[in-house]
C-alpha cells in the first residue's frame, strides 16, 4: 500500500513548495522522480532548483542522460522510473494513474486552475482504494492543513 499525498496549492506557487518537499525526501534517504506536464516546464523547474536558495544544494538532473540511474532527484515528462525512486512527484498537470512500485506519491495541483482541480478529483477517486490517501490544502499564510 502506497502513501499518496494530494497538495492543493493556493497561496504559494509550485516553485516555492517543491524544493522544500524534495529536501525532506532526500533527508529521509529516498530518491525521487518528478513527473512534469511538459518539457518546457521541466527545464524551467530544473533551472529553478539550482538557484531557489543561496544556502542550499538540491542534487538533481533532467532525464535523458546515461547518469539517470545515479540521480537522487530526476525530472522527467515520462512515466518511467530510471533512478529507482521510491517517491514520485506529479506537478504541472502530470496526473498520477497508479501508485504501483512507489512508497509514496506526491501530487501537487493548482487551486486556481479549474481543469487541474477536476483532474485531482478524478485521481483521488481512482487512487483512494487500496492506498493511504491524504489531502492537504494551503491556507493564505502558506501553512498546510490536513483536510482528509
Amino acid at each position: 500500500m502506497a502513501e499518496i499525498l494530494f497538495y492543493h496549492l493556493e497561496a504559494r506557487p509550485l516553485e516555492s513548495v517543491v524544493p522544500v518537499l524534495l529536501e525532506k525526501t532526500l533527508e529521509r534517504g529516498w530518491r525521487a522522480v518528478v513527473e512534469i506536464g511538459s518539457r518546457e516546464r521541466a527545464e524551467a523547474l530544473d533551472s529553478h532548483l539550482w538557484t531557489y536558495r543561496d544556502d542550499s544544494f538540491l542534487p538533481h538532473a533532467l532525464a535523458g542522460d546515461e547518469t539517470d540511474a545515479l540521480q537522487p532527484i530526476l525530472l522527467t515528462t515520462e512515466p518511467d522510473n530510471p533512478n529507482g525512486a521510491s517517491v514520485r512527484f506529479f506537478v504541472d498537470r502530470a496526473v498520477p494513474q497508479s501508485a504501483e512500485g512507489y512508497q509514496r506519491l506526491v501530487y501537487l495541483f493548482s487551486g486556481h486552475d479549474p481543469e487541474a482541480l477536476a483532474e485531482a478529483r478524478l485521481a483521488w477517486r481512482a487512487l483512494r482504494d487500496g492506498n493511504e490517501v491524504t489531502y492537504w490544502q494551503q491556507e493564505e499564510n502558506g501553512r498546510w492543513v490536513k483536510k482528509a
